[in-house]
């Protein structure tokens, strides 16, 4: 037997030396390299899970936000016509001059009540936008781990509202 692995090539005292070095090379390398390696890319996983997290969170107080807004737009309009209705009561009520005069009294309430209730949601969804566009980037910046720059910031914002325009 030992005529044959002489005849390959193949020397014993050679190939137990190379079994101990690769024994010892894995043993230091499963010790000191596979289990840091292993923990980081738990860690990687575990900030893309958070900021998955984080991202359902946004939506929600999106939905919210959107929900809040519309209400507001509805008490607004409910207000406005029941404004035109009183005016339009008062104005039966009064001569001609007086009703027209009302008329156009309440149309200037209903163009300022939307007016004011247009700015309220211009003002909220400006404020969802700056809040969404702060947490994707705090969510970004957690999940790949890495300062973003102002240029990462601006795509971001940008990416971001276009996929909220876009839904």
């Amino acid at each position: 037997m030992v005529e044959i692995l002489h005849k390959l090539g193949i020397d014993t005292p050679n190939i137990i030396a190379q079994m101990l070095v690769f024994g010892i090379v894995y043993a230091i390398l499963s010790k000191y390299a596979f289990g840091p390696v292993t923990a980081l890319l738990e860690e990687r996983r575990r900030r893309i899970a958070e900021g998955e997290d984080n991202l359902k969170k946004i939506r929600e107080n999106l939905a919210s936000s959107e929900s809040q807004s519309a209400d507001i737009l509805a008490k607004a309009n409910t207000e406005a016509d029941r404004m035109i209705r009183e005016a339009r009561e008062a104005a039966a009520s009064a001569g001609e001059a007086e009703r027209q005069k009302a008329v156009a009294e309440a149309g200037s309430i209903v163009a300022k009540a939307r007016e004011a209730s247009e700015m309220e949601r211009n003002r909220i969804l400006g404020d969802l936008k700056r809040d969404f566009g702060r947490l994707v980037l705090d969510a970004t910046a957690k999940a790949t781990g890495k300062v973003l720059t102002p240029e990462d910031h601006a795509r971001l914002n940008r990416d971001s509202l276009s996929q909220i325009a876009n839904n």
